[in-house]
């Protein structure tokens, strides 16, 4: 497309199944020349760079075409809103393995995907999908790692200031340990002070465990994970009062500092998941509701609640919403509303919230 390089300063990096980069001269376009000076840019950013990731995955077999203008848009935005947004991306496809590429101001993102393996979330062919790169078909893997990296190498060599900046490590073997991933997060976040090792507190607090004891990086602390589940390990401090609990080589948690214990927090053998579990079969009551299958309703409410008590729901006259289980979250379907005894209900039944009884009153065990 060009004899010679280009004069162009830009980022390029790796994500899950990604490759994004980015360009700083947006900024003095726009503070030189205003909106006009701005656009002109992004043509020219679009017209060099866009068009060059264009041309290397045409050239790696992959074909890449514009999706249809949505009428939808048209009707929302106008017809040249529209337009432009359907210009600005591409949807390509080698063989199953699909990616989405788009340019949006100063920057270029191409994300890979594909349905073949997708567990999790198998809709909009597989593009939510978590750990993408994890669950990638291996000769797939191979190809997605072949065409962001001809296309890095691309650009480095034809913009004379593009540099990449590698990714973070990967925990595993082959990889980094789960103490040298801890020390590299430490390091690089961008709250990190030297003299401390760390980022600082954002308040006294979270330097202490749940149980009053002050914590050090590398203090050995007992914490409660997401799931409920007890762990030991050393703990480095992350951010917002956040910790990593390194458990073994290539294992680590985060957990908040109120989960942290410097005593064990009773038997570890016990999942602390009461919430996780109420929240669960709450959900599941609402989908017997709405199926009216009632037998398997009537089995999930005495599971719930034991000896038939009244049970209540809470109204939010300023959202007009349902407080959902726990009072986490609204919902417009009283089916979906969250359930609460007589002692949950206390003292909610004030402006703006309304306690309503789901059971005129308790059926006599």
């Amino acid at each position: 497309m060009t004899i010679g390089r280009i004069n162009r300063a830009g980022t390029i990096t790796f994500g899950d199944a990604t490759l994004s980069l980015y360009e700083e001269g947006i900024s003095a376009a726009r503070a030189a020349g205003g909106y006009a000076a701005e656009k002109a840019w992004c043509r020219q950013f679009k017209r060099e760079v866009f068009a060059r990731v264009l041309q290397t995955l045409n050239r790696l077999g992959w074909s890449c075409t514009m999706p249809e203008i949505s009428e939808r848009d048209i009707k929302h935005y106008g017809g040249n809103v529209a337009r432009w947004s359907a210009e600005s991306k591409r949807l390509c496809q080698k063989g199953e393995l699909y990616a989405d590429l788009d340019v949006s101001g100063r920057c270029i993102g191409l994300k890979f995907f594909q349905s073949v393996n997708a567990p999790d979330r198998p809709d909009n062919g597989g593009r939510y999908q978590g750990d993408k790169e994890k669950h990638m078909p291996y000769v797939m893997r191979l190809e997605m790692e072949r065409a962001r990296r001809r296309i890095r190498d691309y650009l480095l060599n034809v913009f004379t200031g593009y540099v990449f900046k590698p990714s973070d490590p990967k925990i595993g073997i082959n990889g980094a340990t789960a103490l040298e991933y801890a020390k590299h997060s430490q390091r690089s976040s961008g709250h990190y002070v030297e003299h401390l090792g760390r980022a600082s507190f954002n308040s006294p607090d979270n330097g202490f465990t749940r149980d009053g004891v002050a914590i050090l990086d590398g203090a050995k602390v007992y914490a409660i994970t997401s799931a409920g589940r007890v762990i030991y390990g050393a703990a480095y401090y992350s951010l917002n009062g956040r910790w990593m609990v390194i458990t073994g080589t290539h294992g680590i948690e985060w957990a908040d500092h109120l989960d942290l214990y410097a005593a064990c927090p009773g038997d570890p053998r016990v999942k602390r998941n009461a919430w996780q579990r109420r929240n669960r079969l709450e959900g599941e009551l609402a989908k017997a509701i709405k199926a009216m299958n009632f037998e398997r309703a009537a089995v999930l409410r005495d599971i719930l609640f034991p000896g038939r008590p009244a049970i209540f729901a809470i109204w939010n006259a300023q959202h007009s919403l349902y407080h959902r289980a726990g009072t986490r979250g609204y919902t417009s379907d009283l089916s979906e509303a969250g359930k609460f005894t007589v002692d949950e209900v206390r003292g909610w039944d004030c402006a703006p919230n309304k306690v309503i009884a789901l059971s005129v009153e308790a059926v006599p065990t």
